[in-house]
């Protein structure tokens, strides 16, 4: 059974650093990605790494302020927040696309972040 366990969400203040993870386990997981719906807009993808850590993109909302990366054992993702702003508040999701998958399934329940002005 596929678990995906999100955490280090919470609240900040504008310009706060905030680190985000997700523990993946019950798939050999190829490609891990954290996803965001802000409120009252649609789900987004936010950024994404593949299995060999080498190929990360980052949506251009965040560029150069989020960093994501995985741990050794590629079942851990973290994503580095920093310099977050209010328009950064949005319940983010872990979702795993599994190794021969052809889309990201399933997904994490969310975590909510919450950046104040």
């Amino acid at each position: 059974q596929v678990q995906i366990a999100e955490s280090g969400g919470g609240w900040v203040r504008t310009g706060d650093s905030l680190e985000i993870s997700c523990v993946v386990s019950g798939v050999s997981v190829y490609n891990i990605a954290w996803f965001r719906r802000p409120p009252g807009e649609e789900r987004e993808c936010v950024c994404d790494i593949g299995w060999n850590c080498g190929r990360a993109y980052c949506s251009d909302s965040v560029k150069g302020r989020f960093d994501i990366s995985r741990d050794a054992d590629k079942c851990t993702m973290r994503l580095e927040m920093h310099n977050l702003k209010p328009e950064d508040t949005a319940h983010y999701y872990c979702a795993v696309m599994a190794e021969g998958a052809p889309r990201y399934n399933p997904w994490g329940q969310g975590i909510q972040v919450t950046v104040s002005s």
